[in-house]
């Protein structure tokens, strides 16, 4: 039912130490949207078990839906909180054709939902596991609130990325809301001019709103406290699958995730490009299936398009369903962990 694939580095200390939970330092977690509903017993099973006892930091660095994950696991009882997360976005519903002002509004419902009265500190004050958000600052034609403007400077985006990924710099700058003790630093040779801004209770709802903030489909945040004035969106944009070096990172990186081959940022999903393999020489990834994945309805993962192309009854059952039916990823993770059977984890080549 699970994949595991680990980078060249990872994979030797995993053959000559064993596989366990100290070996990690940090987590990461990729855009997606409802994608990730196919992780959610795995997160259920890594936060309630697996990292249960652990004593040491763990930095979770996330973007858009990995961002609304990881402030749901940083919080005091993070089972309850990513159940929270996966029962409410679900069972949400929209109105037919709904339009950008509805969609945020659903999205503050959400935040409200699981983050509630105590969310925000204790997600500052966890001095264990240690939330990232990335946000993307939009500049030009991009940080437009006319769909008309924002669209022109999409498609500039997309024929500048099309010919380097490093161009987009141009027009968006990485943004990495952090825990107010955290040293991670985030590189890569793109430039993309990044800057780090402690979390706390001013700026922490509206940055992880901004790093969900989908171009086109919901408003951007304008004016997060803390940072620079302007427009804020989705950390998709530069990091959605993530193809960066982070330090300092002595550990392992864990990355559960929805796709075995992972795309750079959000203009890169139809395009052949690769990551760079050194980028995830550290890294494990725990990946569902194709023989898990063709079990589920519809043979196939949820994704955006459930929105529009089904009736909400019809999605909210197969969503249900999805949800439930991750636990056999749990179950497959876990006799992993019991057998140490080192040999079923794959090489991982980008």
């Amino acid at each position: 039912m699970l994949d595991i694939y680990a980078g060249s580095q990872a994979l030797e200390k995993i053959q000559q130490d064993g596989f366990s939970q100290a070996m990690f330092t940090t987590m990461l977690g990729a855009s997606g949207g409802p994608k990730w509903f196919t992780l959610f017993a795995l997160d259920k099973y890594l936060f309630g078990e697996f990292f249960k006892d652990r004593n040491t930091e763990l930095n979770l660095i996330g973007s858009s839906a990995g961002a609304f994950r990881f402030g749901a696991l940083s919080q005091k009882d993070p089972i309850a909180a990513i159940t929270r997360l996966a029962t409410h976005y679900s069972e949400t519903v929209y109105s037919p054709k709904a339009k950008a002002g509805e969609i945020t509004a659903k999205a503050k419902e959400l935040l409200n939902a699981v983050y509630g009265e105590h969310g925000v500190a204790e997600i500052i004050n966890n001095p264990i596991f240690k939330a990232h958000f990335i946000v993307a600052k939009c500049s030009g034609l991009t940080a437009s609130k006319l769909p008309i403007v924002q669209m022109a400077g999409l498609l500039v985006s997309m024929l500048l990325n099309r010919v380097d990924r490093g161009l987009i710099n141009q027009q968006y700058q990485r943004f990495v809301y952090h825990h107010p003790s955290s040293q991670v630093k985030i590189r890569d040779e793109h430039n993309f001019n990044n800057h780090y801004v402690a979390l706390n209770t001013e700026n922490l709802t509206k940055a992880l709103l901004a790093s969900g903030s989908i171009p086109m489909v919901m408003h951007g945040v304008k004016n997060i406290p803390n940072s620079p004035q302007g427009m804020y969106r989705d950390g998709g944009i530069i990091d959605y699958h993530f193809d960066v070096d982070i330090k300092p990172n002595e550990g392992l990186t864990l990355y559960p995730h929805f796709d075995a081959t992972p795309k750079a940022g959000w203009f890169d999903k139809k395009l052949s490009r690769k990551v760079n393999e050194k980028h995830y020489k550290n890294t494990v990834m725990l990946v569902p299936s194709k023989q898990f994945i063709y079990s589920l309805p519809f043979k196939k993962i949820p994704d955006r398009k459930d929105f529009t192309e089904m009736d909400a009854a019809t999605r909210i059952k197969y969503w249900r369903t999805v949800l439930s039916e991750t636990e056999r990823l749990a179950d497959s993770f876990n006799d992993f962990i019991v057998k140490q059977d080192i040999s079923k984890i794959k090489h991982f080549t980008s």
